[in-house]
């Protein structure tokens, strides 16, 4: 084993109390994947909230009609509440390469101080890697254009500025898997 190997094992508490950390730090590339998987969201979720306080997107008929009894009101509380879901469980993708991924974080009530068993970091991750690009898949070979064909959605600069917002959570899921791994290389096979 190489002397940096043995470096980066090497048993330090950061903080009186907390257990050590063994996992080898994160690369680069893990710390910036990880950045632009919880950013990947906030253009979907910025269009979402404009979208659920009224502002006109580009939506006609029946759907517009649907939409906007509700906007502002209980649509809007939908739509603020799953972009903040949705950023917020982006943003869980960081704690695969911060020291919260290896250790809670003494300021949550009953789990603070507590290592985090690593299988309980990679399991729903890779499972949500599965599923978010498989969604993202399948909105990219024919769900997105069979949704923009529908008569009552956005056309034209709307469905661009719709797309172009939603485009980037194509890149959640396999990002997210890619970090997941590498968590999974630092934390379970490296030993």
């Amino acid at each position: 084993m190489s002397k940096l190997m043995i470096k980066a094992r090497a048993a330090v508490p950061a903080t009186p109390g907390v257990p050590p950390r063994v996992a080898p730090p994160a690369p680069r590339w893990a710390e910036l994947a990880a950045k632009a998987a919880a950013l990947s969201t906030v253009p979907s979720g910025l269009w979402r909230i404009a979208f659920g306080f009224g502002v006109p997107v580009g939506f006609t008929g029946t759907t517009y009609a649907a939409f906007s009894a509700h906007q502002p009101g209980w649509g809007t509380v939908y739509c603020v509440a799953l972009s903040a879901l949705a950023e917020g469980l982006a943003f869980l993708t960081v704690g695969l390469v911060r020291p919260w991924g290896h250790v809670v974080p003494y300021w949550i009530p009953l789990l603070g101080g507590r290592r985090v068993r690593p299988l309980l970091a990679v399991v729903p991750a890779l499972l949500g890697s599965l599923l978010l690009t498989r969604t993202g898949l399948v909105a990219l070979f024919g769900g997105w254009a069979g949704n923009l064909a529908e008569p009552d959605s956005p056309h034209g600069v709307g469905a661009l500025v719709m797309t172009l917002a939603y485009l980037p959570l194509v890149a959640w899921g396999p990002l997210l898997g890619a970090v997941a791994l590498d968590y999974a290389r630092r934390t379970l096979w490296a030993r």
